[in-house]
């Protein structure tokens, strides 16, 4: 019998409200919707609950995916995270002793999200932000985050010190041709991964963190593959000398080791655990479950028993989480 890891933090872990919990309703066959739907707009009961069940002593929550991220409308995009934050913040007012908060962030406009960034930190007192995925805009299409004007906006994330979770969406069908026929690979079974991956990599290939090394990126389910393939990304056709064609300074690598950090979010297995703790260091590894899309008691069940040495076990389980966003250990 492994030792337990008790009073562990997760975090990413994901409510709705009313105007938002529509969004998943595609991610569960029908039969499971009243389920999954009662499961995100549940806070204090069933949630608190499994907590109690599974040694968790403190959930950092975070909105549905994608609900703002998927409104063109910059206006709408800034109300609707503004009145999920305004929410969110009262329902931790009522638990602070067993949640904390991510904003919720209109990136259809740089200015809106950093607005919306500083007063969620300054003055709802949130430990970050989670945004899923890109941002779709009427202005300008399709934003990634790497594009420059973004660049202001990194400028206050790194000043205020607080983590960026880039969670998964789907890519949009027009963009994603190769799923045609094929729907049983979106989401989490392939389509999630990929699509944050390469969002990542960009980050990692722009110069951002050469511009701004101090930037705290989170991205679940044991890093989207990307531990796996980090050696290939900077060595593939070793042989041939040429300098790499993109504006960072450095090895793709040594932004993931330095800039990056990656939970077990909907990743309950052992071997890739392993390998992303060889990758990246068991110091750089978050506990989390990816409630209510999976289910916490699988989450900890798994991680309490993963053949792992005690002290990963109490870091990653905790520590590491605390010492990431300043808590008290």
């Amino acid at each position: 019998m492994r030792f337990k890891a008790d009073k562990k933090i997760a975090l990413e872990e994901h409510f709705a409200i009313e105007q938002t919990v529509q969004d998943s309703a595609g991610f569960v066959p029908h039969l499971y919707w009243e389920e999954l739907k009662y499961r995100l707009l549940d806070l204090h009961e069933r949630r608190i609950r499994e907590m109690d069940e599974n040694g968790v002593e403190l959930m950092i929550l975070s909105l549905n995916a994608p609900t703002v991220q998927a409104i063109p409308d910059e206006k709408a995009a800034y109300e609707l995270s503004r009145r999920a934050n305004d929410y969110l913040a009262d329902q931790i007012a009522k638990r602070p002793d067993r949640f904390k908060g991510f904003a919720a962030l209109p990136m259809q406009s740089p200015e809106l999200a950093t607005r919306e960034l500083e007063r969620c930190v300054t003055e709802l007192g949130f430990v970050g932000a989670l945004v899923n995925g890109f941002s779709q805009s009427q202005r300008d299409g399709i934003l990634y985050y790497d594009l420059p004007q973004f660049r202001p906006f990194w400028a206050a994330v790194q000043t205020l010190d607080v983590p960026f979770y880039l969670h998964p969406r789907n890519p949009l069908p027009a963009h994603a041709p190769i799923y045609d026929g094929h729907p049983w690979l979106l989401g989490p079974t392939w389509a999630f991964g990929q699509e944050t991956a390469v969002h990542a990599l960009r980050l990692m290939g722009s110069g951002l963190f050469d511009d701004y090394p101090d930037l705290k990126i989170i991205l679940g389910h044991l890093g989207e593959g990307l531990p796996y393939s980090m050696w290939r990304v900077d060595n593939r056709n070793a042989w041939v000398e040429t300098a790499p064609n993109y504006p960072a300074k450095k090895r793709i690598a040594d932004y993931f080791h330095a800039n990056f950090w990656l939970t077990t979010s909907g990743n309950f297995r052992t071997q890739t655990l392993v390998d992303a703790i060889l990758e990246i260091g068991s110091d750089r590894i978050l506990f989390s479950a990816d409630w209510p899309f999976e289910n916490v008691d699988h989450a900890a069940r798994w991680f309490d028993s993963a053949s792992i040495s005690d002290n990963d076990r109490i870091k990653i389980g905790r520590t590491n989480a605390a010492r990431l966003f300043k808590f008290e250990v």
